[in-house]
């Protein structure tokens, strides 16, 4: 079967409002076995809503829209699923009901706009809306030559009101009427290493895949996601597959893979330190206290945690985390040996066991023909030593401060996880 999701609003096409409850309605009806093959936005418009309509039910079996069920006048949705559906509206008493207790419960007088809203296509199944006023509505419709029916389902376009009503009533509704396929998910999480060079790593065992199942690479700043999806009737047997599968990937990922699902680098090397009851310190040059910032968007942080000095300048670095004049201005500040200082400084001044230093060229301008844009070296302190390597990102700056950011923790995650010396 194929499920669509239509968009309706004004605010949405001229970038007032972001749409996030298209995404938020992919990842649910995915998740239930409905999985999106189109998205349309379109404007508070009864043509642009008639024409979608139209086209919608040609081409899919059940199509989702949000927006345009409000009390105002120029909300006309329920007006045009009329015209559509060849119906009219009539008054429900039992939404009315619903809509007076709402009101009345906030202490609010319902109005005459207010009890409008209690008027719904005759034709339509009313779907709850418990959060507020607009009830949702599923509509039938007969397909030409065949005994089955497209479904239509309207919901308000408020996102707390849509994702309860798809949560506890669309979504139950659906898997009773319709026999979904199952659809499982599972995500690898990489680091270290480029989009193109994981292709070729993996092209063979890609190439090999069951057709029930398919590879995705999701490349961002600094990671490139791998998601597994597998679609069958025989949700049983496309797990055991996926499994098969993902221990593959995981053994030809190698060294490259850090984490699955909603895993965070900052998540896992908290939980490191804290089994390993150590501690950590940061210094940042080019990043600017970026790795601090999501080491402390961990709750608990403060367990392991003992703080940063951003030493963005020579005069702090000299001062503050006592590096070598000489060395700065022999070498300068994107160096080996002024960023094993600026590490081994903060781990001795901050009383850490482990720490973390970054020095490099953020961009757009400052690089020279020795030293160009995306240049950074990280170094790592700890226990066992000190350890420093140079990367080279690229001339984006902020691509450049959250790939070193999260270069330099994946750096830390391998050095706390394995014999240091050997990362």
């Amino acid at each position: 079967m194929q499920t669509e999701i239509i968009n309706i609003g004004d605010e949405l096409l001229i970038g007032q409002v972001v749409n996030t409850n298209a995404s938020w309605m992919s990842e649910q009806l995915d998740f239930a076995g409905f999985p999106v093959f189109r998205t349309t936005v379109i404007p508070d418009n009864p043509q642009c809503i008639l024409d979608a309509l139209s086209e919608s039910g040609k081409r899919s079996d059940l199509i989702l829209l949000t927006g345009g069920l409000g009390p105002t006048k120029d909300d006309l949705t329920k007006e045009t699923l009329c015209n559509y559906f060849q119906t009219k509206l009539i008054f429900d008493p039992i939404t009315f009901q619903t809509i007076e207790q709402f009101f009345k419960a906030r202490g609010f007088a319902i109005t005459k706009v207010n009890r409008k809203q209690a008027e719904v296509p005759e034709s339509c199944t009313i779907i709850p809306n418990s959060n507020g006023t607009a009830p949702g509505m599923w509509f039938e419709q007969e397909i030409a030559g065949s005994k089955e029916k497209h479904v239509f389902i309207s919901m308000p376009g408020v996102p707390f009101e849509m994702k309860t009503m798809m949560i506890n009533e669309v979504i139950p509704r659906l898997k009773k009427y319709f026999r979904p396929v199952a659809v499982l998910h599972h995500t690898l999480l990489t680091q270290g290493i480029g989009e193109s060079f994981l292709s070729d790593l993996l092209e063979e065992w890609e190439t090999n895949l069951p057709a029930d199942l398919h590879l995705a690479y999701l490349p961002q700043p600094g990671i490139v996601r791998l998601r597994l999806t597998g679609k069958s009737d025989n949700e049983h047997g496309l797990q055991k597959m996926m499994n098969e599968e993902l221990e593959k990937l995981k053994y030809l990922v190698g060294d490259y893979l850090f984490g699955e699902g909603d895993d965070t680098l900052e998540a896992i090397i908290g939980n490191l330190l804290i089994e390993s009851g150590k501690t950590l310190a940061t210094a940042e040059s080019c990043t600017g206290g970026y790795i601090a910032h999501l080491i402390t968007s961990i709750p608990g942080c403060s367990a392991y945690y003992k703080g940063s000095i951003i030493a963005y300048s020579h005069e702090i670095k000299i001062n503050e985390l006592g590096v070598s004049k000489k060395t700065l201005l022999e070498q300068g500040a994107v160096s080996e040996d002024v960023v094993k200082q600026m590490a081994e400084n903060v781990r001795n001044r901050l009383d850490s066991d482990y720490s973390v230093a970054v020095s490099g060229i953020a961009g757009p301008e400052g690089g020279t023909n020795d030293k160009p844009v995306g240049l950074v070296w990280i170094a790592i302190s700890g226990p066992m030593g000190t350890l420093a390597k140079k990367y080279i990102f690229g001339d984006n700056r902020e691509r450049n401060i959250r790939r070193a950011a999260l270069q330099a923790l994946n750096l830390l995650r391998k050095t706390i996880n394995t014999n240091f010396l050997t990362c």
